[in-house]
């Protein structure tokens, strides 16, 4: 990539402080930014770094008032995170080509129907009666199981597992080794101290742009469907049981596990290592902070819960100085 200040300033929708002519041909974090580099500066904690970075150029808040001299020409937005991750992504898709492309090992079932410009990797097995749409990247060793839907422009990384009949929407991410529509952990116990297996019968539905990371696994139902709604993200080796529904633009950090039946709202925040239990509603905007153990329904939107189980933070906080107080 090779760009001038005053050209990433159109694409953001930004202004320029400095030289509109300065050229940029990488991007850099603010710590370690270089000539030709640039950088954005968001968070208040990294400000010294605005005065001594060796960058070409940094991204910065429109409210940003510098209190030293800036030697890099900044490029003011309204929001600097955000805008650094749509020029990225910009970036990207300008890398990206779309060509169609069948691995000579792959195998590809008669009846399947792939769509324009879709690429199939080595390895890659593509079942009966399954659909694949237009520009998507299924790369090696993937396996698609008999009657799967594909949308468009998806990216299915090596490895990945998507068993018969599972539903994959428009512009969805899946990582390495991520498993949709495993059987969900339902066993029936018996009188004689056994476990009867019970049989799980239904698919999961992953809706428009949604991300799902490495070595996550998304549960098929015992019946109808499991379903991770538009916008979700999920990071790595995150469990999502049989029966859930994940609401629009939720987002969960690495290793959290949501248990079987459970209704989780819209743009909900879940920290590493949460844990949610089955059977249990969240209201939409709900927040749970890393190694949150949530028991019961979360009946009222907007809270931010901690702890095991998990309870009000202000409360949590509270508690804690009694821990401590209670330890010495």
């Amino acid at each position: 990539m090779e760009f001038k200040a005053k050209e990433i300033a159109e694409i953001l929708g930004g202004t320029v402080e400095g030289n509109p002519e300065a050229v940029i041909n990488t991007f850099a974090r603010i710590e370690s930014g270089k000539p030709g580099a640039i950088c954005f500066f968001a968070n208040p904690k990294y400000e010294h770094y605005v005065y001594e970075c060796k960058a070409t150029a940094i991204i910065v808040n429109n409210s940003f008032e510098p209190s030293q001299p800036v030697p890099a020409t900044m490029i003011r937005v309204e929001n600097a995170y955000a805008a650094v991750a749509a020029l990225l992504e910009y970036v990207t898709a300008k890398k990206r080509s779309y060509r169609r492309h069948r691995g000579c090992r792959c195998r590809i079932r008669w009846s399947a129907r792939i769509g324009r410009k879709v690429y199939v990797g080595d390895f890659a097995y593509i079942g009966k009666r399954a659909i694949v749409g237009d520009y998507t990247k299924i790369y090696e060793q993937v396996y698609i199981g008999d009657d799967v839907k594909i949308g468009s422009h998806c990216i299915i990384y090596p490895g990945v597992k998507i068993y018969p009949g599972m539903v994959i929407g428009d512009r969805v991410i899946l990582h390495a080794n991520a498993v949709i529509g495993a059987d969900g952990f339902g066993f029936a116990p018996l009188e004689d101290g056994t476990w009867k297996k019970i049989e799980h019968t239904g698919n999961v539905i992953i809706e428009d742009d949604v991300e799902i990371g490495a070595c996550s696994c998304v549960d098929k139902s015992q019946m109808g469907s499991t379903i991770v709604r538009k916008g979700c993200k999920i990071d790595n080796q995150c469990a999502v049981a049989h029966n859930v529904e994940v609401g629009a633009n939720t987002v969960m950090a690495a290793q959290t596990g949501i248990a079987g039946s459970t209704k989780i709202g819209e743009h909900c925040i879940m920290g590493g290592q949460v844990g949610v239990g089955g059977h249990i509603t969240l209201a939409d905007n709900t927040t749970l902070a890393g190694q949150a153990g949530v028991i019961g329904n979360v009946k009222e939107s907007g809270k931010i819960l901690m702890g095991t189980p998990a309870i009000p933070y202000k409360e949590y906080f509270r508690s804690y100085a009694m821990f401590k107080k209670a330890g010495k």
